[in-house]
């Protein structure tokens, strides 16, 4: 599990966490691994590249949980 601690922003969009957390290498690869059904927000596939993520969120990818603090 990786804990992603949201500071100066309220929210990060989804494409953008998973560079930040190297789930994915670049913005590219993190578009395709959306556009394939793979991410879920709070348990939902999450089909919005630029869901906007907040405090309390879940993502999930793979078998990689992310939670927003």
């Amino acid at each position: 599990m990786i804990k992603f601690k949201l500071e100066g922003s309220e929210y990060i969009e989804l494409i953008k966490l998973l560079k930040v957390t190297n789930i994915c290498s670049s913005g590219g690869e993190a578009k395709h691994f959306v556009d394939e059904g793979e991410v879920k927000l709070n348990g939902e596939i999450e089909s919005r590249k630029r869901a906007k993520l907040r405090i309390g969120d879940k993502i999930e990818i793979f078998n990689e949980i992310i939670i927003i603090e």
